[in-house]
């Protein structure tokens, strides 16, 4: 088996669409519900929204290809006048889960934070999301503010931002 990570190319969108609304549809609807599930994936994973950010020269898409499928996927961009990297998004397939997948798109995210001389990765979770807190705190972040966000569609994010000094 080979494993890489690799800049997200257009040609791999939807394929990456695809992994996010499955991993989504199985991790979700017990923490935010099925409607709140179904409305953010329309907000963040149609295909014409990711191809619109990954023309973005500050926004980095990465992928983690599993004998070139696309097992997990993460994307960043600066934050905070360019003092942090705010990690957007980190999906694994659940299949792939608790194998060191998502560690690999942690350290690869920091690593590429640290030499653009960024002191900080910052990330949002749930509040609820119990297994995404353990596994952050595992790859040395803590969380350091608790906010609410309107989302509009009658709904909130609830979450922790979580910090990793680098």
């Amino acid at each position: 088996m080979t494993l890489r990570i690799a800049p997200l190319a257009e040609t791999e969108v939807d394929a990456l669409c695809a992994l996010a609304a499955e991993t989504w549809r199985r991790h979700y609807p017990p923490i935010i519900g099925t409607a709140q599930t179904e409305y953010m994936l329309a907000q963040r994973y149609d295909p014409k929204i990711v191809l619109a950010e990954l023309a973005r020269a500050d926004v980095w898409w990465d992928t983690l290809c599993e004998d070139e499928a696309i097992v997990a996927f993460a994307s960043s961009f600066p934050v905070e006048d360019g003092q942090a990297v705010k990690m957007d998004k980190l999906y694994v397939h659940p299949e792939r889960q608790r194998m060191g997948y998502g560690g690999a798109l942690i350290e690869h995210t920091c690593e590429r934070a640290a030499r653009l001389g960024y002191g900080r990765v910052l990330l949002a979770v749930n509040k609820r999301n119990a297994s995404a807190i353990a596994a952050y705190r595992k790859y040395g972040f803590e969380i350091g503010e608790a906010v609410v966000k309107d989302i509009g569609g009658g709904f909130v994010m609830d979450d922790y931002i979580m910090e990793k000094r680098l």
